[in-house]
């Protein structure tokens, strides 16, 4: 059958649409233009009427007669004169158009004496850099005119600049870094400190544009975020840098705040994470918000090389495998960790090679938390033992097809104390706290487009994932739930989200002995008779030997050693008299050889 052809409503419609919002807008522009003097007289009338209604109101009741009295004489004479009707109604529209004008403020055209001081300060500052003997019309010159160099500026209500368009001449080398870094650290200290600016350079125009950046919340509590399998939520950054945002409870209210997503899995390209920065920047609180989401849809492995106890809060959760503050702990998960993988590799290979899919217990994801492992570090060197981080080679070259994650925090100065797999194979990195521009140059690969500021809140940083740019980052705040200096609510969104206590596979109690029948009794152990070697034993009646006892082993079945019932073939510990034959119950003390049968001599015939 031929496929019909759609409707050419439904194949253009968006481009009818388009068009048809198009001729509205315009149509509807035009209106405005065309009636604009009624729109203006229509303002005015009723700005008229509401002063005239005011003006009845505010007159006391004892006048209002009289004026009544005098705006009918004004329409009856109005209406007598010649013309007056005419001339009444072209007077009120006069004033109607009067009243209904535009009373905005008009723009000033120009900068005000401050704001003139302060570009041509920022000009002047600007001459020894973009300037050079050798240029026949410079740009910037002591004295020179500010206005060609700054075609586009903006000042916010504190008179500081908000927004500035520079322009810079060719010869100037805007494609080194130094450069760069000299113009933007003079230009951030000329408009005002204690904010963040934004720079854009535009090498093809010889432009530089400054922006100020808004700060970014830092009153986000851990929840849980509306994205895939897979996804993971770093923190928050500007709404210019991403086109994605999530939606966001702030108590009752609710907004929509663009984050900086980390794709791990299968198809990541920056499976593992290295986050670095100072003590207290909120480096243990990202590890404790990456732990509540993978929890989600994984398993994970915890190794707190600070031994602070940040993570007590997850031991015995379900789906936290390990919580590990000492060194040989750390090195048992670890070696597990790298077993695992290679166990998920295998498995999946298989599979493969057999055409099935892989294995579920492939699927599931694992992540490996390390906090501070360059404290390991210098114990297992003073141990003599291995190092910790040699066992993550196996993880982070192979965790992304086996599922496996690798997450690495220490602090900033214990950069170059990292080893050589963790730093190679670790492409997403995260820098948290005050940092030098050499520092996070070093840790990212590229400075910032952005100048810090001098008072950092917990949790404020930069991120790069991979080879893209790098983002202004604000963690989500996720306290310690056992840390009293912490929020109250704070602190109760994070045992909100913790997952319930796992209950051991073999955590039966066993019942204690209280005498019940159908329970066995304990047997009491008694210390092996120690025979006397100095004292000579007075010479006693030997009794008549018997057979069955001294010359042959005692049997297998020893009844008073085990918790059995006796059995029928030992007739001598049952509830019947004692045969005649058994001389060993008598009061003489039983012989050497037989001291299993002591006890038992308690019940004696009479």
């Amino acid at each position: 059958m031929a496929r019909r052809p759609l409707p050419r409503i439904l194949s253009n419609g968006s481009a009818q649409l388009a068009r048809s919002r198009e001729l509205a807008r315009t149509a509807a522009d035009s209106a405005t233009d065309v009636l604009h003097p009624l729109i203006t007289i229509a303002r005015g009338l009723r700005r008229l009427a509401a002063a005239g209604r005011r003006r009845w109101t505010e007159t006391p009741k004892e006048r209002r007669g009289a004026l009544l009295f005098l705006v009918t004489s004004v329409i009856l004479v109005v209406a007598l004169v010649p013309y007056g009707p005419l001339l009444a109604a072209i007077t009120l529209m006069a004033a109607a158009a009067w009243q209904g004008r535009d009373r905005a403020p008009a723009a000033p055209d120009g900068p005000d004496e401050s704001q003139t001081q302060r570009l041509k300060s920022l000009y002047e500052a600007l001459v020894p850099y973009f300037s050079t003997a050798e240029d026949p019309e410079p740009l910037y010159a002591h004295g020179g005119a500010w206005d060609k160099a700054f075609p586009t500026y903006a000042f916010d209500g504190g008179g500081r600049i908000s927004h500035l368009v520079v322009r810079y001449p060719a010869y100037f080398t805007d494609g080194e870094a130094e450069a760069r870094a000299r113009i933007e650290h003079l230009l951030a200290a000329k408009s005002g400190r204690g904010r963040e600016y934004h720079f854009t350079w535009d090498e093809e125009g010889n432009q530089l544009t400054l922006g100020v950046l808004l700060p970014l919340p830092v009153d986000i509590t851990a929840q849980h975020f509306v994205t895939a399998p897979g996804e993971t939520v770093l923190g928050f950054t500007d709404p210019t840098q991403v086109r994605r945002t999530l939606p966001l409870g702030f108590g009752e209210q609710q907004r929509d705040v663009p984050p900086v997503v980390w794709r791990t899995g299968l198809r990541s390209t920056e499976p593992h994470l290295l986050a670095l920065g100072q003590p207290g920047s909120g480096i243990s609180t990202l590890l404790r918000s990456l732990a509540l989401q993978a929890l989600r849809h994984g398993d994970v492995v915890i190794v707190d090389g600070g031994g602070t106890g940040e993570y007590a809060c997850l031991t015995g959760r379900d789906g936290v495998l390990a919580v590990e503050c000492g060194l040989s702990g750390a090195t048992a998960s670890l070696e597990w960790a790298a077993t695992e993988t290679e166990r998920r590799l295998i498995a999946a290979n298989r599979a493969h090679q057999a055409g099935h899919p892989p294995p579920d217990d492939t699927k599931r994801p694992l992540w490996i938390l390390l906090d501070r492992p360059t404290a390991f570090t210098h114990l297992a060197a003073a141990d003599d033992r291995k190092d910790p981080q040699s066992l993550l080679q196996v993880p982070l070259r192979h965790g992304r097809p086996a599922n496996v994650t690798v997450v690495v925090a220490d602090q900033l100065d214990s950069w170059e104390a990292l080893s050589e797999p963790v730093r190679r194979h670790t492409r997403a990195r995260v820098v948290l706290g005050p940092a030098t521009a050499d520092q996070l140059e070093a840790v990212l690969g590229v400075p910032p487009h952005t100048t810090p500021i001098d008072q950092i809140p917990p949790g404020r940083g930069y991120a790069r994932l991979g080879t893209g740019p790098v983002h202004r980052l604000q963690v989500p705040a996720t306290p310690n739930p056992f840390d009293d200096a912490a929020p109250e609510a704070h602190r109760e969104a994070v045992l909100a989200l913790l997952p319930p206590r796992t209950t051991p596979a073999d955590g039966e109690t066993v019942p204690e002995p209280d005498g019940t029948p159908g329970e066995p009794e304990p047997v009491p152990t008694e210390p092996e008779p120690q025979p006397a070697a100095a004292a000579p034993r007075p010479p006693e009646p030997q009794p008549e030997p018997a057979p069955d006892l001294t010359e042959e082993p005692l049997p297998d079945p020893v009844p008073v050693l085990t918790k059995e019932p006796l059995p029928d073939p030992v007739p001598t510990l049952t509830k019947e008299p004692l045969p005649d034959p058994v001389p060993v119950l008598t009061k003489e003390p039983l012989p050497d050889p037989v001291p299993v049968l002591t006890k038992p001599a308690e019940t004696k015939r009479g």
